[in-house]
């Protein structure tokens, strides 16, 4: 057998040639099926009515607190008397929070937009859920409950969202303050809405752990697809770029330790809670961004999802971490 010796550029226009058709095909019908679907989604009829206290309250004077009191009842706790709220239309703090939230978003409408397709998505997978009614306010930079959703009330504290160097900001770790924007209030919406159908797992393994997450953040690519990535897990672009960069290295640092049926529960504080970085326990620390567990979990559901296409959502969302990754054959990007 006579061996031909083709250069590499031979070799690449070769390639290109014979499947290059092929791939552009198959990228035309996942684009177009993926259009129809959100045109479909895009249809379903929405009654979500978004109402702003934050400015109600601001315009308001002493008289009109017995009007608020009426209209929104779960915001007034029955121990505090009249006085207090009177004493709030002044207080020079919370005009100021007014203030601010009202320069960062105005009349809501682009937020109300996202809102609602948001929920237009979470309508077609999850067809019975019924849609809150959103109450935009402020809550003395609460971030820790910047995003309340019940049955019925979406709350959304907006003091929590005017960009990580604000001044109300400046006590706050910069790592937490770095979530503190906009741009990070809809895919906030949509992690609430997660941990209303996605149960923490019983199993303590690290593996468990992470791959709940992973759901967490799977839906999000399913509720917000035209989020980045970056903003559905809350790190900067530059954050993201170096998970995506480092995953083969991080998936064999947690293969190499055995941590992946850890039970150890420090394994949370280096990896899964929100920190600066995550702990290797090496020098690349700094340079690492946190909950770096969770990107890992993230990218196990990619692959069992791109590998199972036929396993309804509510499915995958039931199944065990051990299954997931058994059936994902996740291997990481080189």
């Amino acid at each position: 057998m006579q061996l031909v010796n083709l250069n590499a550029g031979t070799l690449i226009m070769q390639w290109v040639q014979k499947y290059f058709p092929s791939l552009l095909f198959i990228l035309l019908i996942s684009c177009g099926e993926d259009n129809t679907l959100e045109q479909e989604i895009a249809k379903i009829p929405i009654d979500m009515k978004i109402e702003r206290f934050d400015r109600e309250f601001a315009q308001a004077g002493p008289d009109q607190i017995p009007a608020l009191k009426s209209k929104y009842p779960y915001l007034f706790p029955k121990q505090f008397p009249d006085s207090v709220w009177v004493a709030k239309l002044t207080d020079t703090i919370q005009q100021e929070l007014l203030s601010e939230v009202d320069k960062a978003f105005g009349d809501f409408r682009e937020q109300e937009s996202e809102l609602i397709s948001l929920f237009r998505h979470i309508k077609y997978y999850f067809p019975k859920y019924k849609v809150p009614k959103g109450i935009t306010l402020t809550s003395e930079v609460q971030y820790e409950n910047r995003v309340v959703l019940s049955d019925s009330l979406l709350l959304l504290g907006l003091d929590n969202y005017l960009g990580q160097d604000h001044h109300f900001y400046r006590s706050i770790s910069r790592y937490i303050a770095q979530g503190l924007d906009k741009k990070f209030l809809v895919s906030d919406v949509a992690g609430a809405f997660a941990k209303t159908i996605n149960h923490y797992p019983r199993n303590r393994t690290f593996l468990s752990r992470m791959v709940y997450y992973g759901k967490e953040l799977y839906l999000k690519d399913i509720l917000i697809p035209n989020a980045t990535d970056a903003r559905k897990i809350n790190y900067t672009d530059a954050e993201m770029e170096w998970a995506t960069a480092n995953e083969e290295q991080i998936w064999r640092y947690f293969v190499e330790r055995e941590l992946l049926y850890s039970t150890e529960s420090a394994l949370d504080r280096r990896f899964l809670d929100p920190a600066p970085f995550s702990k290797f326990q090496l020098e690349l620390d700094s340079e690492s961004p946190g909950r770096l567990g969770r990107y890992m979990g993230w990218q196990i559901i990619k692959a069992f999802a791109q590998r199972n296409p036929g396993v309804p959502l509510v499915e995958l969302l039931d199944m065990p971490a051990d299954e997931i990754f058994k059936k994902s054959n996740y291997k990481p990007k080189k």
